[in-house]
């Protein structure tokens, strides 16, 4: 369970340079004025460390007493990298 959970934040932390460069680049969607989408987009690109940081501390406090639900916790910033990296590796 620990390695689980040491392997996993390490590799949510190397995700925080990339991370960086497309939340950067998301402002980018203002160019043409603003609109619910883009506020919600870089609302949502922008939470990754928030997420990242919540799941943690809370899959640590959680792994000794209920296993299951410290590995869902620890799946949850997985969300923003599946949902980043599938469009940029497939088009």
């Amino acid at each position: 369970m620990k390695s689980f959970l040491i392997i996993g934040q390490v590799m949510y932390a190397l995700c925080l340079a990339p991370w960086l460069l497309v939340w950067g680049l998301s402002f980018m969607g203002f160019d043409q004025g603003f609109s619910l989408f883009n506020i919600a987009l870089v609302a949502g690109i922008g939470l990754y460390p928030v997420a990242l940081i919540a799941c943690s501390i809370l899959a640590w406090k959680l792994r000794k007493r209920k296993k299951k639900i410290a590995v869902l916790l620890n799946l949850v910033p997985l969300v923003w990298i599946l949902g980043v990296g599938i469009p940029v590796f497939f088009t």
